[in-house]
């Protein structure tokens, strides 16, 4: 749980930032702050200049993908430490695929490679990003394979051909027999005893018996 002196410095930056934060909470021993894409810039300028907050370094950009909630899908999370507190704090916003976040570079130079992996992951765009493009991925990648509704395959695969003597681009080709999926277990289990999970293995010629009981150990003189 956190110390009363951080929950004295969540009101106190709750109380500076006003209408700019809305709400805050506690997970774990870390404070999270939500605000809005047009307020995130003066929100990172205070947690970093004023002297009472001191979030001098930012650790991480991340993304969430939320497809259920419609428009504003996804969440947007900074995460900043300050030494001198020995505090760690969550800054929070939302965003839709066409949302302009505005680029966290010029309060922190470390935002610039955290963005574009929520860029090339999520698609969220950062305006006055000074180099938007891929990192984790190759520059011919098609979509942004952290979403929800990415498939798992993905949309093409790359391979080197031989002949061309070059890297080249394939759709992906699965039969329909690697897109069926049960959920049963495709081996039998090695005891004539059936497990949950084992219905698509072969019944033995005996046919299936429960567990051993009691009186079946001491009848076979495993008791």
């Amino acid at each position: 749980m956190p110390g009363e002196a951080f929950k004295d410095l969540a009101d106190y930056i709750e109380e500076k930032l006003g209408d700019a934060v809305h709400g805050h909470e506690f997970f774990g021993e870390e404070l999270v702050l939500n605000t809005k894409a047009e307020h995130l810039l003066w929100v990172l300028d205070f947690l970093r200049d004023d002297k009472e907050c001191a979030f001098g370094i930012l650790i991480d950009v991340c993304g969430v993908d939320y497809p259920q909630r419609g428009e504003e899908r996804f969440d947007v999370i900074y995460t900043l430490l300050s030494l001198h507190q020995n505090h760690r704090i969550r800054v929070k916003i939302r965003a839709g695929e066409t949302t302009l976040v505005p680029t966290a570079t010029g309060v922190y130079s470390s935002a610039g490679w955290f963005e574009r992996e929520v860029w090339d992951m999520y698609g969220v765009l950062f305006d006055g990003h000074p180099d938007l493009r891929r990192i984790l991925t190759d520059y011919g990648f098609e979509g942004h394979p952290q979403r929800k509704d990415f498939p798992l395959t993905g949309y093409v695969e790359l391979r080197y051909d031989d002949e061309l003597k070059r890297v080249v681009y394939e759709p992906v080709k699965l039969t329909q027999d690697f897109r069926r999926f049960d959920y049963l277990s495709p081996w039998e289990a090695m005891t004539d005893v059936q497990l949950p999970g084992d219905e698509k293995a072969v019944i033995p010629p005996h046919g299936w018996r429960g567990p051993p009981t009691k009186a079946t150990k001491i009848k076979e003189g495993k008791a």
